[in-house]
């Protein structure tokens, strides 16, 4: 398709000069999105309540609306849901984006407006186009077709909402129409909800088309490709797919996966990271020479940042971007134009630059395992822990965890250290119940313990009494301040005290 590669190209370089105006001015721009922000929400339940339309600067509002985390505005979304309107946000709201739970919930389910479709993914996926076009003039990416692994919904024409399902799901489920000429698979097949069917379905037909764009997490996309080379006897991509140039990748950290990724794609692919979560579209790696990602501001979204170390205050303050600096850890909160007002994402991000303004992810704002997409809390792990102990008449005293990463054509999997003080009978009893009501508690977890295609059975180490003492006390970190983490992203830890126990 060499007149839709030269068209599609030449539009997507027009964007361009939208991103060098916030580029230039952002300040101007995000505190101008401010407004209008509050300007379209000033008749909803909400602006009401807060006097929206008086809000002219970012002082008056953080100091009118309070900070909110799911909890907090749980109850208005769940009215959304049962079909009322102009709560949060003005225009009809029937998309739901499905996420991880909280500690009263299995999953949350965020608004989803027509206008964060627009204004916020589906720009935030040109801007990625228009980007790498941008950085690579002789592309030919779009003579081919992209290939995005995504969710689930449970949307159905015959009624009237409200849709939940994965954001990635959502996006699909609303793509216009035009997209499904650059798209593959079709859409009945990329929404599939048995996710065995449906890799070795993506597969086969993929086999078959020019694929020159793939997009979506780390894990699951790793698990396409080993499918793709098998059905077609290869070990390398580039023989099925020559053509292949781009990998869009967010969701989990890539580290893991890059010299898997570069066994299997040894030829010139390009690694463009994109910060995609279910609340919106916040950044995109606008450069292949580093691993930060340009923060997007005009998508109808409004920052404010918490220093990480006033974060767990009861009334911290925030900032907003003219007062940000570098290499300090922050709290997000958004404002979005699906009516999240002042929402506490969970997400830690830095600043690696502010001309312009670029960030990095470090992790969310309490403990959590993200290596495959499960976004795992330390609510979840201590209720599920608990759970397991009143099954099966155990006790324990301490214990961490972390994951164990893909290896070949093996699941991943979390590695769990625990004390017990009053040991199970039967410790297969306990792993399977503490997998059990991880499942009952986290929807994420749930969907990549799927059939072991990603994760298998939590690995389950008995450490001896006193393992865990002795630790803090190698780390000198004994004392009531100190707690042992409860999960972490890496193996720092769990590493340390396999060594320790020998």
């Amino acid at each position: 398709m060499p007149i839709l590669n030269a068209v599609l190209s030449w539009f997507m370089k027009k964007r361009m000069h939208q991103i060098d105006l916030f580029l230039k001015y952002p300040v101007e721009v995000q505190l101008e999105w401010m407004k209008k922000l509050m300007q379209r929400a000033a008749f909803t339940e909400w602006g009401q309540k807060y006097e929206f339309s008086s809000v002219e600067t970012p002082d008056t509002y953080k100091n009118r609306v309070p900070l909110q985390d799911y909890n907090q505005i749980q109850p208005y979304i769940d009215r959304i849901r049962k079909g009322e309107q102009n709560i949060l946000w003005p225009a009809k709201i029937v998309w739901f984006a499905r996420s991880s739970g909280t500690t009263g919930s299995k999953s949350k389910y965020i608004p989803v407006s027509n206008e964060a479709l627009e204004e916020c993914h589906f720009k935030g996926g040109k801007d990625l186009l228009s980007i790498y076009c941008n950085n690579n003039p002789d592309t030919r990416i779009f003579d081919g077709k992209t290939l995005g692994l995504g969710g689930t919904h449970d949307y159905s024409s015959e009624k009237p909402g409200p849709y939940h399902g994965d954001v990635s799901a959502v996006i699909m489920q609303n793509l216009p129409f035009w997209f499904e000429l650059i798209r593959t698979p079709d859409l009945t097949t990329a929404l599939m909800e048995d996710w065995e069917q449906k890799l070795l379905r993506i597969a086969e037909i993929t086999s078959q088309e020019n694929v020159t764009i793939i997009s979506g997490v780390p894990s699951w996309m790793l698990l396409l490709l080993n499918k793709v080379m098998e059905i077609n006897g290869t070990d390398l991509i580039e023989k099925i797919w020559p053509n292949l140039e781009m990998f869009a990748h967010g969701g989990v950290n890539f580290t893991p996966y890059k010299d898997k990724f570069r066994s299997i794609c040894p030829g010139s692919m390009n690694y463009i990271e994109t910060y995609n979560a279910s609340e919106g579209f916040f950044g995109i790696q606008d450069s292949n020479q580093a691993d930060d990602m340009l923060l997007m501001l005009d998508y109808g979204i409004f920052y404010e940042f918490i220093p990480l170390d006033t974060a767990n205050d009861e009334y911290p303050d925030t900032i907003w971007l003219d007062q940000v600096e570098t290499d300090v850890p922050y709290a997000m909160v958004i404002t979005t134009n699906s009516g999240l007002w002042r929402y506490r994402i969970g997400d830690v991000v830095t600043f690696t630059s502010l001309n312009p303004f670029r960030i990095r992810i470090l992790g969310r704002t309490r403990s959590f395992i993200n290596a495959f997409g499960e976004e795992l809390m330390v609510e979840n792990a201590e209720k599920a822990m608990k759970a397991a102990c009143l099954a099966t008449n155990a006790s324990v005293m301490e214990f961490t965890a972390a994951p164990v990463y893909l290896n070949g054509n093996e699941s991943g999997a979390h590695q769990w250290i625990i004390e017990f003080s009053k040991e199970p009978a039967d410790l297969g009893k306990f792993t399977l119940e503490l997998d059990r009501s991880l499942q009952n508690l986290n929807s994420d977890y749930e969907a990549k313990r799927y059939k072991d295609l990603i994760l298998g059975l939590p690995q389950i180490i008995k450490a001896p009494q006193g393992t865990f003492y002795r630790w803090m006390k190698q780390k000198g970190k004994l004392g009531g301040q100190h707690k042992v983490p409860r999960l972490h992203n890496n193996r720092l830890y769990v590493d340390e005290i396999i060594h320790m126990l020998g």
